[in-house]
């Protein structure tokens, strides 16, 4: 009985075949097994070099930029790059952008399917602001911004300043419930009053 027990165990933990008669996938020598352990040491391996962690400088970016680039012959959509090089936060947004016409490459508007070339100029009208950039090099994969400022030329123009003005409505700590008298000047520094 326990045999058929640890068989059915075995079978859906997937340890069937030869290592379950080696006593493997047995419930006994369930704990950290070399197979786990190598798995550990592999994925620290991988995380080491895809996040560039390496303490060096632009070469690691480029060889990051790199392992991020497509095969040979392979093309990038549109929607995906601008999410690979961090001007927008999710791919699904890039492509929204794409639909709503807000991505133009070379001039004109574009679907987000269409396939992206180094030295294209993509423009992109985002959260108020347009951003002009020229396809330096092409990624798949999303990167960190250091990696990712090394894939383009921005030519954006500077971003509009913030206002200084101080936030109108914003009463001290303590100071009560407002008055009538009070509100309407909130209001009217908030530009909601009526034109009286």
């Amino acid at each position: 009985m326990a045999s058929g027990t640890q068989r059915n165990e075995a079978g859906r933990r997937g340890d069937a075949g030869p290592r379950a008669a080696d006593g493997i996938g047995d419930p006994a020598h369930s704990g950290t097994s070399a197979g786990a352990a190598t798995d550990a040491s592999a994925t620290d391996g991988r995380t080491g070099d895809a996040t560039g962690d390496t303490g060096g400088g632009p070469t690691d970016a480029v060889a990051v930029a790199k392992a991020a680039a497509p095969a040979s012959g392979e093309t990038v959509r549109v929607d995906s790059w601008i999410w690979s090089v961090r001007l927008v936060k999710t791919r699904s947004m890039g492509a929204t952008a794409c639909r709503g016409g807000h991505v133009r490459v070379n001039g004109e508007r574009v679907k987000p399917a269409y396939a992206v070339r180094v030295g294209d100029e993509v423009r992109l009208r985002h959260a108020d602001r347009e951003r002009i950039v020229i396809v330096k090099r092409l990624i798949r994969k999303r990167v960190g911004p250091p990696v990712a400022a090394e894939c383009y030329v921005d030519n954006s123009p500077p971003p509009p300043p913030r206002e200084a003005v101080a936030p109108a409505g914003i009463r001290d700590r303590g100071t009560g419930r407002p008055t009538k008298r009070d509100r309407r000047e909130l209001e009217r520094l908030r530009g909601l009053g009526s034109a009286e």
